[in-house]
């Protein structure tokens, strides 16, 4: 492991020992301190949910992902600029976020560097490209930009985005080394003020937290410090996203669950009765 690696596990173990873990408790720190969502957006994410744009197997995991529960805690408005990090190929959350800010919004897709060698960053890449594609009245106005470390490091200008939105990728950046340089280029991202919206894979606070994450699962402390230590202000915490049949002992980790399967037919009727995993939401602000 790097010095500098060293240093900032060290820093971020201080940080969880001098906070108390930030506290157990799963709610609001302070309501006042995000936007809320109004009666006008709360209903385009209804429009959108419904939409016949979302296939079938797309609509059957809200009842595990609570689509619009997690955008009203974090305060989405459809006059917000939001940027999502690392949507993927399929774009879950492309459906419900391009259709609601098309009109008065901006929708900015973070995705990965384009220049990449990699034929999984490359398949996926296409794969977005051709969603977006396939609904002009949807997704025309979506824009995106390249965030991937170490060599795209600014997708947007400074101080340029009301939210940023990040769903099951802080595993993803660990594993490479990269949660800090990643959170930094957020931070930088957003405006004063504005709001940084995480939702991860949650392991057990008794569990000591393995630097590269390879189970996929990532302690809800250690989130909130790495967040801090990028100067985020955490505002508060939900458990709309929780899962309590989430063992999270399996052998092949997070991805044992559905939607992945990793097992294959293996102990699948169990998997299927836990459902996806238990996950931490997370609402952080850029100080003013």
């Amino acid at each position: 492991m790097s010095t500098s690696r060293i240093i900032l596990a060290a820093s971020v173990v201080a940080a969880l020992f001098l906070g108390g873990c930030a506290g157990q408790a799963h709610t609001t720190a302070d309501a006042t301190a995000a936007p809320v969502t109004d009666a006008a957006t709360a209903a385009a994410i209804d429009r959108a949910l419904a939409g016949d744009h979302r296939s079938a197997a797309n609509r059957a995991r809200d009842v595990y992902r609570h689509p619009k529960e997690t955008l009203t805690f974090f305060g989405l408005r459809n006059d917000m600029t939001v940027m999502e990090i690392w949507p993927g190929g399929g774009g879950w959350y492309t459906e419900v976020l391009a259709p609601v800010l098309r009109d008065k919004g901006r929708y900015i897709a973070a995705s990965w560097d384009p220049k990449s060698d990699s034929k999984y960053v490359q398949d996926n890449l296409k794969a977005y490209a051709d969603k977006l594609a396939s609904r002009p009245d949807l997704y025309g106005k979506a824009t995106v930009a390249a965030l991937q470390y170490p060599d795209e490091m600014k997708p947007v200008g400074e101080d340029s985005v009301d939210m940023v939105l990040t769903f099951r990728n802080l595993h993803n950046w660990m594993s490479r080394e990269a949660a800090e340089a990643m959170l930094a280029a957020m931070f930088k991202a957003l405006k004063p003020g504005g709001i940084l919206g995480m939702v991860e894979h949650r392991a057990s606070d008794g569990v000591p937290q393995d630097l590269h994450a390879k189970s996929g699962y990532v302690r809800e402390d250690y989130a909130i410090a790495l967040a801090q230590g990028a100067g985020f202000e955490l505002i508060g915490r939900s458990n709309v996203n929780a899962n309590p049949k989430d063992t999270k002992d399996y052998p092949q980790g997070v991805w044992t669950l559905p939607p992945t399967y990793r097992e294959g037919d293996a102990n699948r009727e169990r998997y299927t009765a836990i459902g996806e995993s238990d996950r931490f939401t997370l609402r952080f602000r850029k100080p003013l």
